[in-house]
């Protein structure tokens, strides 16, 4: 996750990101054009690696670790639909580690990066579109690989084939 950046590009997703109208520090824009770009930085990468190490979290571990109030979590759930915890047999929220990562970006670009809720909604619903491009150009490239090693094991063939002709 460390390499994903979102570029936002319209004028409506930029009037939803107000104070990040230039791009931050060391930030560079994938696509070229001009955006703000939403990268992970060295402390959210920090915060990542302080998540421990378990199967679920409850909620209030979760707002221990993000830093934030129970009543935010409940309600960045209600704006974000990529927040989706699971429910206990006892009804409690039970957060997986993605949806803690989700958490910790969601804060980074509320908080730090001055996004609205909205435009931290587009930038996430642009970051889950940009990622399923890269897996799909990571499945093509290995399909590829897989036709160019099966070529050239045709063409060893061959050529084995032209030496027991001759």
């Amino acid at each position: 996750m460390s390499d994903d950046v979102v570029v936002l590009n319209s004028e409506v997703e930029k009037r939803y990101a107000p104070s990040a109208q230039a791009a931050p520090v060391g930030a560079s824009s994938a696509t070229g054009g001009g955006g703000v770009p939403v990268e992970v930085d060295p402390e959210l990468e920090a915060e990542l690696s302080r998540i421990p190490d378990k199967l679920a979290f409850k909620i209030g571990e979760v707002a221990d670790i993000v830093g934030v109030k129970a009543y935010v979590l409940r309600y960045w759930e209600t704006e974000f639909e990529v927040l989706k915890p699971k429910k206990s047999k006892h009804n409690q929220r039970m957060y997986e580690r993605k949806d803690v990562e989700n958490l910790l970006l969601i804060k980074k670009l509320l908080y730090r990066d001055r996004f609205s809720i909205e435009g931290a909604r587009s930038a996430l619903k642009k970051l889950k579109k940009d990622n399923v491009r890269v897996k799909q150009i990571k499945t093509i490239a290995e399909h590829m690989e897989e036709a160019r090693d099966r070529l050239f094991d045709m063409l060893d063939e061959i050529a084995a084939f032209r030496q027991l002709v001759k």
